[in-house]
Protein backbone atom coordinates (compact mmCIF):
# COMPACT_ATOMS: atom_id res chain seq x y z
CA UNK A 1 0.00 0.00 0.00
CA UNK A 2 1.41 3.39 -0.86
CA UNK A 3 1.29 5.97 2.05
CA UNK A 4 0.56 8.78 -0.58
CA UNK A 5 -2.28 10.39 -1.86
CA UNK A 6 -4.19 8.55 -5.24
CA UNK A 7 -3.55 9.64 -8.14
CA UNK A 8 -6.60 11.66 -8.77
CA UNK A 9 -5.76 13.88 -5.45
CA UNK A 10 -1.81 14.49 -6.79
CA UNK A 11 -0.61 17.75 -8.32
CA UNK A 12 -0.24 17.10 -12.00
CA UNK A 13 3.30 17.52 -13.26
CA UNK A 14 4.41 21.18 -13.77
CA UNK A 15 1.50 22.82 -12.07
CA UNK A 16 3.13 25.52 -9.78
CA UNK A 17 2.06 26.78 -6.37
CA UNK A 18 -0.58 29.38 -7.33
CA UNK A 19 -2.38 27.80 -9.60
CA UNK A 20 -2.75 24.47 -6.53
CA UNK A 21 -3.49 27.49 -4.43
CA UNK A 22 -5.94 29.22 -6.88
CA UNK A 23 -8.01 26.43 -7.86
CA UNK A 24 -8.32 25.13 -4.23
CA UNK A 25 -10.09 29.31 -3.38
CA UNK A 26 -12.23 28.58 -6.37
CA UNK A 27 -13.15 25.08 -5.22
CA UNK A 28 -13.51 27.11 -1.98
CA UNK A 29 -16.27 29.67 -3.44
CA UNK A 30 -18.18 26.93 -5.16
CA UNK A 31 -18.50 25.28 -1.57
CA UNK A 32 -20.27 28.27 -0.76
CA UNK A 33 -22.66 28.58 -3.55
CA UNK A 34 -23.85 25.24 -2.85
CA UNK A 35 -24.30 26.05 0.69
CA UNK A 36 -26.34 28.64 -1.09
CA UNK A 37 -28.02 26.79 -3.05
CA UNK A 38 -28.92 24.19 -0.46
CA UNK A 39 -30.38 27.35 1.38
CA UNK A 40 -32.30 28.37 -1.63
CA UNK A 41 -34.02 24.73 -1.80
CA UNK A 42 -34.72 25.00 2.07
CA UNK A 43 -36.47 27.89 1.31
CA UNK A 44 -38.49 26.52 -1.07
CA UNK A 45 -39.79 23.53 0.63
CA UNK A 46 -40.62 25.76 3.63
CA UNK A 47 -42.70 28.40 1.07
CA UNK A 48 -44.38 24.95 0.05
CA UNK A 49 -45.11 23.76 3.49
CA UNK A 50 -46.26 27.81 4.19
CA UNK A 51 -48.90 27.85 1.56
CA UNK A 52 -50.62 24.58 2.55
CA UNK A 53 -50.27 25.59 6.21
CA UNK A 54 -51.59 28.86 5.24
CA UNK A 55 -54.37 27.49 3.32
CA UNK A 56 -55.67 25.37 5.92
CA UNK A 57 -55.52 28.33 8.56
CA UNK A 58 -57.62 30.48 6.08
CA UNK A 59 -59.95 27.04 6.34
CA UNK A 60 -60.29 27.53 9.95
CA UNK A 61 -60.59 30.92 10.09
CA UNK A 62 -63.30 30.89 7.64
CA UNK A 63 -64.70 28.10 9.64
CA UNK A 64 -64.57 30.63 12.94
CA UNK A 65 -66.96 32.44 11.33
CA UNK A 66 -63.95 35.25 10.38
CA UNK A 67 -65.03 35.43 6.82
CA UNK A 68 -63.95 39.02 6.26
CA UNK A 69 -60.23 37.78 7.46
CA UNK A 70 -60.10 34.51 5.11
CA UNK A 71 -61.01 36.47 2.36
CA UNK A 72 -58.25 38.53 3.42
CA UNK A 73 -55.93 35.80 3.10
CA UNK A 74 -56.94 34.05 0.55
CA UNK A 75 -57.07 37.36 -1.46
CA UNK A 76 -53.37 38.48 0.06
CA UNK A 77 -52.02 35.66 1.05
CA UNK A 78 -52.55 32.24 -0.16
CA UNK A 79 -51.03 31.49 -3.92
CA UNK A 80 -49.26 34.90 -4.09
CA UNK A 81 -45.61 35.57 -5.01
CA UNK A 82 -43.01 35.47 -2.51
CA UNK A 83 -40.44 37.62 -5.07
CA UNK A 84 -42.21 39.74 -7.79
CA UNK A 85 -42.91 37.07 -10.27
CA UNK A 86 -41.97 34.44 -8.61
CA UNK A 87 -42.76 31.12 -6.59
CA UNK A 88 -39.72 29.54 -4.66
CA UNK A 89 -39.67 26.53 -7.68
CA UNK A 90 -39.10 29.63 -9.92
CA UNK A 91 -36.23 30.93 -8.01
CA UNK A 92 -34.73 27.78 -7.62
CA UNK A 93 -34.87 27.48 -11.76
CA UNK A 94 -32.97 30.54 -12.18
CA UNK A 95 -30.38 30.32 -10.09
CA UNK A 96 -30.15 26.53 -10.93
CA UNK A 97 -30.01 27.47 -14.60
CA UNK A 98 -27.84 30.81 -13.99
CA UNK A 99 -25.37 31.61 -11.50
CA UNK A 100 -25.19 28.50 -10.39
CA UNK A 101 -24.70 26.54 -13.78
CA UNK A 102 -22.26 29.22 -14.90
CA UNK A 103 -19.74 28.83 -11.71
CA UNK A 104 -20.20 25.38 -11.72
CA UNK A 105 -18.88 25.27 -15.38
CA UNK A 106 -16.25 27.70 -14.66
CA UNK A 107 -14.97 25.53 -11.65
CA UNK A 108 -15.06 22.37 -14.03
CA UNK A 109 -13.21 24.69 -16.63
CA UNK A 110 -10.36 25.37 -13.92
CA UNK A 111 -10.09 21.84 -12.84
CA UNK A 112 -10.14 20.49 -16.94
CA UNK A 113 -8.12 22.78 -18.16
CA UNK A 114 -5.62 23.46 -14.74
CA UNK A 115 -5.68 20.41 -12.92
CA UNK A 116 -5.79 17.84 -15.22
CA UNK A 117 -9.66 17.09 -13.96
CA UNK A 118 -8.28 16.57 -10.68
CA UNK A 119 -10.30 17.75 -8.02
CA UNK A 120 -9.56 18.66 -3.95
CA UNK A 121 -5.42 18.56 -5.13
CA UNK A 122 -4.79 21.70 -2.41
CA UNK A 123 -6.36 19.89 0.47
CA UNK A 124 -4.87 16.34 -0.74
CA UNK A 125 -1.85 18.65 0.03
CA UNK A 126 -2.88 20.35 2.81
CA UNK A 127 -3.98 16.86 4.38
CA UNK A 128 -0.39 15.21 3.76
CA UNK A 129 0.94 18.45 5.37
CA UNK A 130 -1.02 17.98 8.52
CA UNK A 131 -1.12 14.12 8.65
CA UNK A 132 1.67 11.95 10.86
CA UNK A 133 2.60 9.29 8.51
CA UNK A 134 2.01 5.47 9.98
CA UNK A 135 -0.38 6.80 13.11
CA UNK A 136 -3.96 5.34 12.77
CA UNK A 137 -6.32 7.68 11.81
CA UNK A 138 -3.66 9.46 9.56
CA UNK A 139 -4.29 6.83 6.51
CA UNK A 140 -3.32 8.99 3.28
CA UNK A 141 -6.54 7.38 1.13
CA UNK A 142 -9.15 5.04 2.49
CA UNK A 143 -7.17 2.05 0.44
CA UNK A 144 -4.94 2.29 3.27
CA UNK A 145 -7.54 1.64 5.76
CA UNK A 146 -8.77 -2.31 6.54
CA UNK A 147 -12.22 -3.08 3.88
CA UNK A 148 -11.80 0.00 1.60
CA UNK A 149 -11.21 -0.55 -1.76
CA UNK A 150 -7.87 0.56 -3.85
CA UNK A 151 -7.76 4.03 -5.85
CA UNK A 152 -6.11 3.37 -8.72
CA UNK A 153 -2.30 4.87 -9.08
Amino acid sequence: MSDQPSREHRRPDGVDDATVEAVGKLSAALDHVEDARGHLYAFHRLMGSAESTLEEATELVRDAGHDDLADALDRDALGQNPLPGMWSFQMVEAFDDGFYARTKGLHQRALDELMDGRRHVFEAEMKELRRTRGREGHEARPADVEGHPEYDD
